[in-house]
């Protein structure tokens, strides 16, 4: 179930951004970066958040910069069930208009399930003029392999898309080994459909901390340790949006508006450090406002861990190399590889470390384990 070197050599997103494919547009990444540092500034993310005044310039040099890690034309549900004519006219403009767009370093579409989201699939690749790099494509909603079957198959001209898989029904919670496998190798990352999942179950209540959501992690997690394939997390449906619009809005409501935004940001905010902490790290976010709490989160979650893992760190290196000094094998290496892809996905996040020495000693150690073996 290993992904392709090329793969493996990729940085995975903070979060994936979802939009429906009637909307998108040449200049729609742009746009999303634009209205999510409006939404930071006009209703004070530090403050919401109460973020130290070095995370919140980090926040806005990341909104300034780069806004948005990866995006999905969506086909599913934030495009909703349409006649196939229109579909199949929305599948043609999409991809007419990724035409010298501005595009995220990670890209790609969501298809429906079955015959109608391949006839899209087939559509939008037919008329794209050129495919960015690690383009994706997302299928929804599996329950059996032979629906990753087909999907591959559907992409057999294409040998460098790769595809992720939505974990969000009973059939895919214990076929999840068998699902990547059916991929080929070409399976990059397993999302969790959270509400789909529990709607499916029966469940009406929709929220991304139910046992149930940490049952189907707690199997994505087991089932796909050490493959490479990334995992994940669902969205927060509730969104930053101000219930009340208009230039000149009463005191009352622009007060009420404020506490909406500020809510949404509390409980996304919450939800990433949550999914973080459970090892998913990367989510999904359906609404710009929510892409300033999804990078506090991300950065306050290194930053709070940071002091101990630092300390960890330099024991750590101290007994390891302690032990290869006299010819040994250290025997926690798992942890020495746990601790190094917790430094890794801090820098990688633009969380400034002064452990370079020590980062560098353990990978080295590291290495020196794996030849003792």
């Amino acid at each position: 179930m290993a992904l392709p070197d090329s793969s493996l050599a990729r940085t995975q997103p903070l979060h994936v951004v979802y939009g429906g494919a009637h909307l998108f547009r040449s200049k729609t990444i742009p746009k999303l970066g634009e209205l999510a540092r409006k939404a930071a500034e006009d209703y004070n993310l530090a403050e919401a958040l109460a973020l130290p005044d070095d995370i919140a310039a980090q926040v806005m040099a990341k909104l300034a910069t780069e806004p948005v890690e990866d995006f999905r034309i969506d086909f599913e549900d934030g495009f909703g069930i349409r006649p196939d004519a229109e579909e199949d006219v929305a599948a043609v403009n999409a991809a007419r208009e990724m035409r010298g767009a501005v595009l995220p370093r990670n890209f790609g579409i969501r298809i429906k399930q079955g015959p109608r989201g391949l006839k899209t699939l087939r559509l939008f690749l037919a008329n794209v003029d050129k495919l960015p790099p690690h383009f994706v494509v997302t299928l929804p909603k599996v329950s059996n392999t032979w629906e990753v079957d087909a999907l591959i198959t559907a992409l057999r001209e294409y040998p460098r898309i790769h595809i992720e898989i939505m974990i969000e029904t009973p059939g895919a919670i214990f076929q999840i080994p068998q699902l990547v496998q059916s991929a080929k190798g070409r399976c990059v990352a397993a999302h969790l459909g959270a509400y789909d999942y529990l709607a499916s179950l029966g469940i009406a209540q929709q929220d991304l901390t139910h046992p149930a959501c940490d049952f189907a992690r707690t199997l994505m997690l087991t089932n796909l340790a050490g493959t490479g394939v990334w995992l994940a997390d669902g969205a927060t449906n509730m969104l930053p949006i101000p219930p009340h619009r208009g230039a000149e809005l009463p005191i009352e409501q622009q007060a009420e508006n404020r506490a909406a935004v500020h809510a949404a940001w509390k409980l996304h905010y919450d939800n990433t450090r949550r999914a973080l902490y459970n090892g998913f790290y990367q989510g999904w976010d359906l609404h710009p406002a929510q892409i300033p709490a999804r990078f506090a989160a991300v950065y306050m979650f290194y930053r709070d861990g940071m002091a101990q893992q630092a300390e960890r760190l330099k024991n750590f290196v101290s007994a390891a190399a302690q032990a290869t000094h006299v010819n040994g094998a250290f025997d926690d290496a798992a942890t020495g590889r746990v601790m190094l892809n917790y430094f890794r996905r801090a820098q990688a996040c633009g969380l400034a470390l002064d452990l370079q020495p020590q980062v560098a000693e353990l990978e080295k150690l590291l290495e020196l384990n794996a030849g003792n073996h």
